[in-house]
């Protein structure tokens, strides 16, 4: 439970960051955070629950396409992950399209790679 709450803790402030960044990213909340903190919740729980086995499942068909294909898949787990937290919560993240998804994601990934190695986790 302690590694999944500091996971999340991290993709937080990999949300955080991405949001502040990118325009296409919209925080919706009061204050924003917590649209952004909704948001990465579920973004730790598919990468914790269904991420791996959709990527296992989807393998051949990323190859074939050269790795794009696990854009899309990205793109997917994103617009779950805020439609989720805007269901449940009334706050959450608004992505404005396919290729502020993809950048965000590319965001995401860079600054938690970072913040983990800072944190050592």
């Amino acid at each position: 439970m302690r590694q999944f709450i500091s996971r999340w803790l991290v993709l937080t402030i990999a949300a955080a960051v991405m949001v502040a960044v990118l325009p296409g990213m919209e925080a919706v909340g009061e204050p924003p955070i917590l649209g952004v903190a909704a948001f990465s919740l579920f973004m730790a729980l598919i990468n914790a629950s269904i991420k791996p086995a959709v990527h296992m499942l989807a393998l051949p068909i990323s190859i074939l396409s050269l790795g794009l294909f696990a854009l899309i898949l990205n793109w997917l787990f994103m617009e779950l992950a805020s439609y989720l937290a805007f269901s449940l919560f009334d706050v959450g993240v608004i992505i404005h399209g396919f290729w502020w998804s993809v950048l965000g994601s590319v965001i995401m990934s860079m600054v938690s790679s970072l913040v983990s190695s800072i944190i050592g986790e």
